[in-house]
């Protein structure tokens, strides 16, 4: 199977602070690449970077077969194939639910009003949100307004979904609404790259897990491995302080 997304040798800093050092991944059509690390240990920024939101400093990012870290690359064009989903919601307060699941559609993808409508109203129907259609984004909960921020991004149907630490921002018993979608798109096979203090929904869900420190990836593998018998002491030292 052919490679969607490869990081190759990916460096990133912010003036003197290296945030990404040689950082290496691929992923295939269909998987579910969980990041997880300490706060600070470069995980966004590399979500950041493959959506074109940062530039890279060194390495190549090849996306669908084309480096796009290319300086000729259309970054909107690219951002266009790609879904994120970030911590904050970032709905538009002024526009209703479907307002804001169809806004992009409509003027990124030149969709028209009728297809737009009816796209966003079966990707509402399938977050289970049809009947919050007309409601505003402060009408609801944390974790609906989220599963809105992930059925804005699902509605063009991108080939890679980026999701930036989706629960942090929810209360806990609102968080497992937003995982149980996340394993529902993993089901029906949506390509995922995302960052989590989840332990358990990476155990479940996730294809291979990449534990970063210090912007390298240290350890990576399967779930049951990495988080199961990590073989890095820096990996069983963090993990020792998430179950802590």
């Amino acid at each position: 199977m052919s490679e969607l997304l490869r990081v190759e040798g990916v460096r990133k800093s912010f003036g003197d602070h290296v945030v990404l050092r040689q950082v290496d991944l691929a992923i295939e059509p269909g998987q579910c690449v969980v990041l997880i690390g300490a706060s600070g240990s470069g995980k966004s920024t590399l979500l950041r970077c493959v959506n074109l939101l940062e530039v890279v400093d060194d390495g190549v990012i090849t996306f669908d077969g084309r480096d796009i870290t290319d300086p000729r690359v259309d970054g909107d064009e690219v951002r266009s194939r790609m879904g994120m989903v970030f911590q904050a919601y970032n709905l538009f307060p002024h526009l209703d639910v479907l307002g804001n699941v169809t806004l992009a559609l409509r003027l990124v993808h030149g969709v028209g009003a009728a297809e737009a409508r009816s796209r966003g109203l079966a990707m509402l129907e399938r977050v289970g949100l049809a009947a919050k259609a007309r409601a505003r984004p402060d009408d609801l909960s944390g974790g609906q307004q989220q599963r809105v921020a992930i059925a804005r991004a699902l509605v063009a149907n991108p080939r890679l979904m980026l999701l930036d630490e989706v629960t942090s921002a929810l209360d806990p018993e609102l968080v497992g609404e937003v995982l149980d979608l996340l394993g529902e798109l993993k089901a029906e096979g949506v390509t995922m790259l995302l960052n989590t203090h989840e332990m358990g929904f990476a155990r479940e869900v996730a294809d291979e897990v990449c534990f970063l420190h210090d912007g390298r990836i240290h350890e990576r593998g399967a779930p049951a491995q990495v988080l199961g018998d990590p073989q890095h002491e820096r990996t069983r030292a963090f993990l020792s302080r998430i179950r802590a």
